[in-house]
Formats: C-alpha cells, structure tokens, sequence
C-alpha cells in the first residue's frame, strides 16, 4: 500500500510518514494543495491523507477535483476544525473518515488501515473480493471449492487489483508496483499477464472479472455488477 501525506505543517506531515513506514507502508509527503492535485492524480496512491486548511488550493477543493476526475481512492482528512458542519462538507464531497487534530499515532494508523480495507475484506493473509480468494502464504487463488497456483508476477497483480477492486489501476502503476520504476517492461507484458490472470478466474469459475479501461488501465469487478469482461 502506498499513501499520500498532504499537510502544510512539514513536521507533522513527515511524522506521520515516518510512523507509516515503520508500519511497512510505503508513504510521500506534500505541502500544499496543488502538489496534492498533481501527484495524487498520478494514480500511484491507495490513501490519501488530506488536510482541510493548505496553501493554493483548499483540502475541500482538492478533494472535489479528485472526485471530478473519478479518483476512487479513499480519503482521510485531517483538519484542527472540530466543528460539525466542516466533517459534514468534507464527508458531503467524498471524504471517507475525518480524524480531529491532535490525534494519536495509533488511532490514526488504525484509521489508514482501515481504509485501506474498505473494499476488499482480509483475513490473515487470504484477501477476498466477491467469490474469489487470494492466499498471500502460497499464492494460491481460489473460488469456492476449486483453485489454482499463480506465478509471483500474476500473484503481485492480481494482489494489487484485488487491494483496489472497483477502483481503476493505471498501466503506469500496475508496472511500477510489478516490475519497478528502473524496469524495461512495457505496455504489453501487463497485457499478457492480465491474459494469464482472465484465463485463470475462469478456470477457477469466479464471478470476478478484469476489466480493461480504455486508454487507462484495469479495473476489478465482480460479475453481478457489470458485464462480464
């Protein structure tokens, strides 16, 4: 999981980056409002902590061009306000949690965790979304009674999908989480796994489909809420 920190206090913000990444979650760090806009629309991020008051553009504002654009990721706002009225603008505009500062550093990565789960449920280390399960111990993807083994590299995007299913996965991120920003591979090494991966959903028999969005990316569904792709 990686998340972006937006908060105009530095110190508060490379605090709680800090505290993220000895929880082994991958975390950056910016100060103002339009760096927000510009680096969360990357698609690199999987949470974005936001505070209400930033310089240049207001976390409520960057928040509703985020949601303009269809960025589904979940947000969690920060803000020293306590006041109804400001938690219910930014839940009204898409917030998904609210946390008042000051704030323990355990509530808040309670709270990012939580987030970060709001989707797909786990348990353990098996991930699960509509009928389909992922095993994270022996990369063993599995519906109902039949399962099958996947290769580490199938294992890493059906992992990232599933982490973010209804959410569309930009090509860009799906290769720099499998393959690494210094990689040469391309466009088409995605497909062809994406490929491998559709075979091996049908072969397992879930109602869970890999939908290619055009020009974009991927994005996980399952079957009861969409065509099946």
């Amino acid at each position: 999981m990686r998340v972006l920190i937006v908060d105009d206090e530095r110190t508060l913000a490379e605090m709680l980056t800090e505290i993220l990444k000895r929880e082994k979650i991958e975390a950056d760090a910016v100060f103002d409002g339009a760096d927000a806009v510009e680096y969360a629309l990357t698609g690199r991020y999987d949470l974005i902590v936001l505070d209400i008051m930033l310089p240049k553009i207001s976390g409520l504002d960057v928040l509703k061009i985020l949601r303009e654009k269809k960025l589904s990721a979940p947000v969690l706002f920060l803000s020293a306000k306590s006041e109804v009225s400001d938690k219910i603008a930014g839940l009204n505009i898409g917030a998904d949690d609210y946390l008042t500062k000051p704030f323990a550093a355990g509530e808040f990565v309670a709270r990012v965790k939580a987030l970060s789960r709001r989707k797909a449920e786990y348990v353990g280390n098996v991930v699960i979304y509509g009928s389909l399960r992922l095993n994270k111990d022996t990369f063993a993807l599995s519906s109902g009674e039949n399962e099958i083994r996947l290769s580490a590299t199938e294992f890493k995007i059906i992992d990232l999908l599933m982490s973010n299913p209804e959410a569309v996965v930009l090509k860009e991120r799906l290769i720099e989480r499998v393959w690494g920003w210094d990689s040469e591979a391309e466009y088409n090494n995605a497909e062809v796994y994406i490929s491998f991966l559709r075979k091996k959903l049908a072969a397992v028999g879930s109602d869970v489909r890999i939908k290619s969005v055009s020009g974009a990316g991927y994005l996980l569904q399952s079957g009861t809420k969409g065509e099946k792709l």
